[in-house]
Order: C-alpha cells, then structure tokens, then sequence
C-alpha cells in the first residue's frame, strides 16, 4: 500500500482514484471496483465479512491494491490507518453543505430508486449486485450515518468531527489533507513523486454519476 485515504465519498474520490494512479499508486481500490471491477467478486467477498463485523487480514484484503479512497473503505478508516502504519493517510475533504447535497442527489437518490424498483436494468453502468447493497446499508447507512442521513445538522457535526478526530489521531507528518480543488501538489508529495504536466482529473460530478444508473440530470 501507498496511500490510504480516510474522507468520505462524494469529495472528489473518483478524480482521486485516477490521480493516484497516475502518480503511481495504483491500482487504487474505490467503490467503484465493487460495481464492475475486474476482481469485484474476490472483493466483495472480503466487504462482506467485513460489514458484518467478521475479522480479516487487511494485508490479504489489499493484497491486489497499492491505494483505497472512497466508502466502503473510509467506513473502516481507524482499523486501516492501524493495519497499515507506516502508509500516508490521505484526508480528502470538501465543504459539508456541496458534500450533503451531492451525496443526497446521487448515492441516496439511487438507494432509494432502487428500493422503489426504479432503476433500469439497461442503465449506463452495471448495477451493484445484491450482496454489495448490504455492505452499502451497514457500512455506509447505518454506520457513518447511523441512520440518521436525513438530520442534516446531525450529519454535520459528525462530518466535522470524523475530520478532526482523524486529524487528532493520526501523526501530522503521516496525514496528507486535500481539499476539494487542490489538484496535484499534496498527493505528488506525499508519494514522492514530480507533479504531472496535465490538468488534474475531474470525474464523477452528480449528473455523471445520476446518468449512470438511469437518473435524470439535475439542473
């Protein structure tokens, strides 16, 4: 491993994940990977167990990956910041009201069209499979969140108390913080590496995202 990041989704984790890669740490593992990655019966095999609280080896579980930014891994942040000690942390944050609102207007708006039966099965991406909607529900609903999504003034607080108690525990000279629009400089320095001649990836805003799984764009 290379790099662990530890911030939420929906703050530029896609964008991350081919930044990563193109610096060099890569495969970089995401959520994505558990969608339609090439391996994503192997991995989400070892997100099961772990969802349901069962022990794992977090050497074996990313044994294929050199990097992880996104849920579900952030889910598990401390257990991994642990495993992995010697490995920078990267801490990707954006301001919390563009964080709630993308995470309203993609990740719960497809959660709940597919509780609806809304989605299309011919959509623009494949569809998570079953077992990946629990590792979602536990990990991400009703762990990060605790249920409580919908509380947006709750959701704030534990927003930024999950940074700072990241900021608190992990060692100064460990932790990498990226703000959404940073670009390049503090992942290329962390890793060592020069800064690439070319603009920094923009992937994944909310109407890509929606388009994927068959939504209507938003204005």
């Amino acid at each position: 491993m290379k790099m662990i990041g530890v911030g939420f989704g929906r703050t530029g984790t896609m964008s991350l994940k081919a930044a990563l890669e193109e610096l060099g740490a890569g495969p970089c593992f995401h959520m994505i990977d558990l969608i339609m990655g090439e391996d994503k019966q192997r991995d989400l095999e070892y997100w099961i167990k772990i969802a349901d609280g069962e022990p794992v080896d977090w050497d074996e579980v990313f044994e294929p990956w050199e990097a992880t930014v996104d849920w579900p891994a952030a889910s598990k942040w401390r257990e991994l910041v642990d495993a992995f000690p010697d490995i920078p942390v990267l801490l990707n944050v954006r301001d919390f009201d563009g964080f709630y609102k993308s995470c309203t207007n993609t990740i719960l708006a497809v959660k709940q069209a597919a509780q609806a039966g809304e989605l299309e099965q011919d959509a623009n991406r494949e569809q998570p499979a079953p077992e990946l909607w629990g590792v979602i529900e536990k990990l991400i609903w009703q762990g990060d969140f605790q249920g409580r999504f919908q509380d947006k003034e709750w959701v704030r607080q534990m927003y930024y108390e999950r940074i700072e108690t990241i900021k608190r525990e992990v060692p100064a000279d460990r932790l990498v913080y990226w703000e959404l629009g940073d670009g390049w400089e503090p992942l290329a320095d962390a890793l060592g590496v020069d800064v690439p001649d070319e603009p920094f990836p923009h992937l994944h805003d909310t109407n890509e995202f929606r388009s994927e799984f068959g939504l209507p764009a938003l204005a």
